[in-house]
Order: structure tokens, then sequence, then C-alpha cells
């Protein structure tokens, strides 16, 4: 019995100190340097220190430098500036570390008067700062204030484009009316040009018609005419007719 639980405890740590060795041998190897973390962290709280005190003239000096890190760190610092107010001071710095794309990643968290912000700092492996991002952590009652402004903003954005929209189909009545307006006015010329070709058309049968009657008026006078004069029409000739007018007395 006392052999059986022997072998029991001396077959549980063989296999204790197998899987210890599977875990020891599948563990990837870090190449996280503590050294440079270490003055990566230096690094990233001493530029805080100097970026925070930074005026605008030494802000716009330095965006002139032609280094690429201290241009994108201004360009950072100068987007937040206004919204943070003067420093106060530095919290605790926390460090990542990218395996893959072997850079570490430092944040410094600094308290303001207006609001609390992060200093994001990325590091290279060989602990040169890469990019600096400025992370305004804004507190929940200017989030809510921000939310209703956009609320009322778009709430306001398609109250104005109903309004816009119900103006325009109110003058959609007029345009039958237009139309028609438009078809008269290009209408009325061509009635105009018609009405003259019946005026024309119709002259030659009015002056065929009046030359019909003063022939038979002619006849009738130069009939007259003749039977006073005791001779016949073939003597003379009517030309014309013309009404004379005489006094009365």
């Amino acid at each position: 019995m006392k052999q059986t639980s022997k072998r029991l405890i001396s077959l549980s740590l063989v296999i204790l100190c197998v899987v210890s060795l599977c875990a020891c041998g599948g563990k990837k190897e870090s190449t996280l340097n503590a050294d440079i973390q270490s003055q990566a962290e230096q690094n990233a709280i001493g530029l805080v220190q100097t970026i925070v005190e930074l005026t605008d003239s030494d802000i716009e000096n330095y965006m002139n430098s032609g280094d690429e890190f201290t241009e994108n760190a201004m360009e950072a610092w100068e987007g937040s500036k206004g919204e943070l107010g003067a420093f106060t001071e530095a919290g605790d710095v926390t460090t990542e570390y990218d395996e893959t794309e072997k850079k570490y990643t430092v944040t410094v968290p600094a308290k303001f008067e207006n609001a609390d912000s992060n200093f994001v700092f990325e590091f290279d492996k060989t602990g040169a700062p890469s990019t600096l991002s400025v992370e305004v952590q804004y507190p929940k009652s200017v989030n809510l204030q921000r939310a209703a402004m956009n609320t009322l903003m778009g709430l306001g954005t398609v109250f104005v484009v109903l309004i816009f929209l119900s103006f325009v189909i109110s003058l959609l009545k007029y345009i039958p009316g237009w139309v028609d307006s438009i078809g008269k006015k290009k209408q009325a010329p061509q009635d105009t040009q018609e009405r003259k070709t019946e005026v024309l058309l119709s002259e030659p049968e009015e002056l065929t018609e009046d030359v019909s009657d003063d022939t038979e008026l002619i006849a009738v006078i130069a009939a007259a005419i003749a039977a006073a004069e005791g001779t016949s029409t073939d003597g003379f000739q009517v030309r014309t007719i013309r009404k004379v007018k005489r006094k009365k007395w």
C-alpha cells in the first residue's frame, strides 16, 4: 500500500515537471529592455513638463524646426492647449510594449484647470520618440453638453430642410399657370397671323360684292338719265358715282 502511494506521488511529480518544462519552452522570449523602458518614461515626463511651459511664440518656432517629431508634438499640443488651461500636475506613467512593431507606448496623465488629458508617446526600440498625441479627457458634463448641442443642431437642420421642402412644394401649384401663360404668349402671334390671313382672304369677296352693287346702281342711274334725256344708254357711260353735299336752306 505504501509503495503504491509512493509510486503515485512520484508519477504526479514527473507529470508536473513535464508540464512545467513544456510551459517554459512554449513561452516567447520578450525583447523588452528595462533600461530603454525606464529611459523612455523619464524622457516622456521631461517632454511633458517642457511642452506645457511653452509660449505661443515658442510653439511657432518649434513648428518650423524641421524635426518630424517636434513638429508633430507641437501640432498636437497647439490643438489642445486652449481647452485645457493651466497645467496642474502629472500623474503616474504607464508603459506598454508592442512585440510585433517593437515600440514602447508611454502614457503620461496630466491634470489641468479645465480638463484632464493623456500625453501618449511612442518610442522606437532604441528609445527615440516618434509620435505624440494629446488626448483630452472631457468631464461628463461637457460630454453631455456637447451631445445636447449636436442633437439640437441635427434637429434644427432637419426642420430647416423640411420647411424648405414645404416651400418648394407650395410653389408647384403655380407651375401649370406659368406654363399656360407661356403657351398663350407663344400662341398669340400665330392667332394674329391667322386673323390677318382670314381678313386678306375675305377682302376680295367684299370687293366683289361691292363691285356688283355699284354695277347695278350705275345701270339704274344710267337708265334714269337716258329716260330724262330721251336717249338710250349707248350714248353715254357712267364712270363714277360721287355724293354731293348740299346745304339745307
